[in-house]
C-alpha cells in the first residue's frame, strides 16, 4: 500500500507541473514587432508593384505614389507598449487554487469509488494466509467459518497469481472449491495442479470428482476417462469405485453402478462400517433397474403415487442434468416427505413413488392423506442450488390419486 500512495503522489505532482507551469511561465508575444514586420512586408510588395506598373507605363506619377507609401508606413509605426498582463501574484494564486482542486478531486473520487476498504481487507487476508492455512490443517478438526473460507480462497488466489508453479497451492484451492461447491474454481485449480504433477493419482482423483459435478457433457466424459485410467492402475484407490458407481447411477446405468458397488464391497469386506451402506445403495439401484426392465412386476410399498410430468414449450433441456420429483405435505412445506431422482429423457414421463422413496424411515409417504407434488430439472447435479432451474408444482390432491405436473416456471 505504501508503494501505491507514493505512486499517486508522484502522478499527481507530475499532473500539477504540466498544468501549472504554463500559468507561471507564460509565453511573451511582441505584438509591436510583429506588426512592424508585417507593415514592412506590405511596403516592399507594394513598391515592387509600383516599379512593375511604371515600366509598363500604367502610372505616370510614380514618385508621388512612392512618397505616399512611405508616409503611410511612417504613420503606422507601432508604439512600444509594456504588456502588464495578469500580475504574477494573481497567477500564483490561480496556480495554487488549481493544485488544491486537483488534489481534492483526485483523492475525493478515490475515496468514493476506489474500494479502499476492500483493498485493505485484501492485503490483510494475504498476510493472514499462514494462519488460515494452519487452522484448515488443524488435526483437531477445527472448522473455518464461511467468511474464513472466503478469505482463504482470496488469499490463495492472490499468492498463486504470482507463484503459478505452486502445485500444493493449486490442490488446496481446488479442494476448497469442491467443499464450497464452486465447481469452476475447483476444475480450474485441479487442472493446473494435474499439469504440474501429472502422475499424482490423488490429484487426478480430485479432478475427476470436480468434473463429475459439472453440467458440461465433455467434463463428465473426461471424468469417466480419468477414473477408467485410475482403475487400470495397481493398488486402486477405493474412492475410484465409489465415484464410478456414482457416475453410473446418475447416468441411469444402474447395472454398472451395482457392479462397481459390489467390487467395492469385496475390497473392504463385511467388517467395514461402509458395507451395509453399500448394500442399501445396491438395493436402491436394483430397484430402479427392475423398474426399467419389468415395470409391470414392480411391487409397491404403501400407497403409490403416479406422477405424469410434462414440459412447457419454452423449456429447453440442459445437455446434462436430472429430474427431481418430490412429494410434500398439502401445506407446501419445503422439506419433502419422499423424493426420487431420474435421468433426463423424453417428456412427458410417468414415474411412481411409494414408501421406498420416503426421506425418513419413521415418516412414510403412506402416512399422509393430502399431498403436493413438485418436479424440477436440476442442471448442475447439486440439489442445494436452484438458480435458473425449471420447475412445476401440482395442486393439493388426495394420496393415491394420479398427478399431472407441468414444468413451466423458472427460479
Amino acid at each position: 500500500m505504501i508503494a501505491f500512495w507514493i505512486g499517486t503522489v508522484v502522478l499527481l505532482a507530475a499532473s500539477c507541473i504540466f498544468i501549472v507551469y504554463p500559468l507561471l511561465k507564460p509565453k511573451k508575444l511582441d505584438e509591436a514587432a510583429m506588426r512592424d514586420d508585417l507593415n514592412k512586408a506590405f511596403y516592399k510588395d507594394r513598391l515592387a508593384e509600383l516599379e512593375s506598373e511604371d515600366q509598363a507605363g500604367i502610372v505616370g506619377n510614380k514618385d508621388d505614389l512612392v512618397t505616399d507609401l512611405k508616409q503611410s508606413l511612417l504613420d503606422d509605426i507601432p508604439v512600444a507598449q509594456v504588456d502588464t498582463g495578469t500580475s504574477i501574484v494573481s497567477m500564483k494564486w490561480l496556480a495554487l487554487s488549481l493544485i488544491i482542486f486537483m488534489i481534492a478531486v483526485s483523492y475525493g473520487v478515490y475515496a468514493l469509488f476506489g474500494a479502499q476498504a476492500k483493498v485493505a481487507h485484501w492485503k490483510q487476508v494475504e498476510n493472514n494466509l499462514p494462519v488460515l492455512s494452519q487452522k484448515l490443517m488443524n488435526p483437531k478438526g477445527v472448522e473455518l467459518t464461511d467468511q474464513e473460507m472466503a478469505d482463504l480462497t482470496l488469499a490463495l488466489r492472490s499468492r498463486l497469481q504470482y507463484n503459478t508453479d505452486d502445485a500444493t497451492g493449486w490442490i488446496l484451492l481446488g479442494r476448497i472449491g469442491l467443499a464450497n461447491r464452486d465447481i469452476e474454481t475447483a476444475i480450474g485449480a485441479l487442472t493446473k495442479a494435474d499439469k504440474l504433477m501429472p502422475d499424482n493419482r490423488d490429484v487426478q482423483l480430485s479432478l475427476a470428482q470436480a468434473l463429475m459435478f459439472s453440467s458440461d457433457q465433455a467434463d463428465l466424459q473426461k471424468a469417466d476417462s480419468i477414473l477408467a485410467d485410475l482403475l487400470k492402475q495397481p493398488n486402486v484407490d477405493l474412492r475410484v469405485y465409489s465415484l464410478l458407481a456414482f457416475s453410473a447411477y446418475e447416468s441411469g446405468d444402474y447395472a454398472k453402478a451395482i457392479d462397481y458397488w459390489k467390487d467395492l464391497q469385496a475390497k473392504i469386506g463385511k467388517d467395514d462400517a461402509r458395507y451395509d451402506m453399500l448394500s442399501r445403495s445396491i438395493k436402491t439401484a436394483q430397484r430402479e433397474l427392475d423398474g426399467l426392465q419389468h415395470p409391470q412386476k414392480v411391487v409397491h410399498q404403501g400407497t403409490p403415487v403416479k406422477v405424469t410430468i410434462s414440459l412447457s414449450p419454452e423449456v429447453k433441456l440442459p445437455e446434462s442434468g436430472v429430474l427431481i420429483v418430490s412429494i410434500h405435505t398439502a401445506d407446501g412445506a419445503p422439506m419433502p416427505v419422499a423424493a426420487a431422482r431420474y435421468p433426463l429423457s423424453q417428456f412427458p414421463i410417468t414415474v411412481v413413488l411409494d414408501d421406498r422413496n420416503s426421506m425418513i424411515e419413521s415418516r412414510k409417504l403412506s402416512s399422509l392423506s393430502d399431498i403436493i407434488v413438485r418436479a424440477r430439472i436440476d442442471s448442475d447435479g447439486n440439489v442445494a442450488t436452484r438458480e435458473g432451474d425449471w420447475h412445476g408444482e401440482s395442486l393439493p390432491i388426495h394420496l393415491g390419486d394420479d398427478v399431472v405436473v407441468s414444468i413451466d416456471k423458472k427460479y
